[in-house]
């Protein structure tokens, strides 16, 4: 759906394809099941290869084992969000940036939104899609949500362009006992490689920076439960991430499980972004999609990779939510 969407609204997209590489036998067993599940998905063109077809996708990649997708394409998907935007527009929508909501009330049977800019909003239904910010905005509504956002923030560097190590999309095995995926390559549509991301708490839903700290919002985090119990499970790992966001040279050296030759010297750092990751109360770290559904809103609590990718089948299944849960009448998604 996306690249038929890129196609109609002149976004460009490459199809690079990817390579997912087991570098121990403990990979294995985990690379046949995603190459199972990804055929009974209809994946185009998947196989499981060898170290020698490895090398000659990615020269300079190296691993026992690997699967290989050549259909895994690339955008930028600034383009697509504004593409996107564009086509709202021109269907009568009015979207207002940089207006935070800070409350909801009901009155007269509609919902209110006050907006910090001073301009509130009534609308008979929501749909709330707030990201970093969901779990506040659902409570606002008097929903009381069973996870929490803890945010995450994943820091890149960039692999110097004069070293040609990289052709495409190299990504780690995923373990399943922890949602976040691990350092791997991906080239961005411009050609420029990202080598990232890490996974550091972020004392700031905001915090794509290591100085953005919002005490009340760190408060808010060490007064839940949850983060506790997710500290007591993960903290070796939440040690380790730390240590690899301080450390160049730890950084390099994850990558360089699936990139041996590349050097401290071949990355400069890059930017960052913030994952918005649900947790239950008991610790677990949410690795699945969280709707939560009243009479007048709906609730999108969490959205896990690949949710950029998967965004307008996203959208087509909460506006059939949506058409049901609201009554809606006469509308097509």
């Amino acid at each position: 759906m996306l690249t038929e969407f890129c196609e109609a609204n002149a976004v460009p997209y490459q199809r690079c394809g990817k390579v997912i590489i087991g570098t121990d036998d403990t990979d294995l067993a985990r690379l046949a099941a995603l190459f199972e599940r990804g055929k009974a998905n209809g994946v185009a063109g998947l196989e499981l290869i060898g170290s020698e077809r490895l090398r000659e996708i990615e020269p300079h990649a190296r691993g026992i084992r690997a699967l290989h997708c050549p259909t895994t394409a690339i955008v930028d998907f600034r383009r697509v969000a504004e593409a996107m935007a564009a086509q709202l527009v021109r269907s009568g929508v009015l979207i207002r940036r940089a207006d935070p909501v800070v409350c909801v009330r009901r009155s007269g049977g509609a919902l209110v939104l006050e907006t910090r800019n001073g301009s509130p909003v009534e609308a008979g239904s929501l749909i709330n899609c707030a990201g970093l910010h969901s779990d506040s905005v659902a409570r606002m509504t008097g929903v009381a949500p069973d996870v929490r956002i803890i945010p995450f923030r994943g820091e890149y560097y960039v692999v110097r362009r004069d070293r040609s190590l990289v052709h495409a999309l190299i990504y780690p095995v995923p373990d399943p006992s922890f949602p976040f995926l691990g350092v791997h390559f991906t080239r961005r549509i411009t050609g420029e490689i990202e080598a990232g991301p890490n996974a550091v708490l972020a004392f700031a839903r905001e915090g794509y920076r290591k100085r953005d700290v919002q005490v009340a919002e760190s408060l808010g985090m060490l007064a839940y439960r949850g983060f506790w119990a997710m500290g007591s499970r993960y903290w070796r790992m939440g040690l380790e991430e730390m240590y690899r966001s301080f450390s160049r040279r730890s950084f390099v050296r994850a990558l360089q499980r699936l990139v041996p030759d590349l050097s401290d010297e071949d990355v400069t750092p890059g930017g960052s972004g913030v994952r918005a990751q649900a947790v239950a109360p008991d610790g677990t770290l949410v690795d699945d999609f969280r709707i939560v559904e009243t009479p007048d809103a709906l609730h999108v609590l969490n959205a896990p990779s690949p949710a950029a990718t998967a965004s307008l089948a996203i959208g087509r299944h909460i506006a059939g939510i949506a058409m049901r849960s609201f009554g809606l009448r006469g509308y097509r998604c």
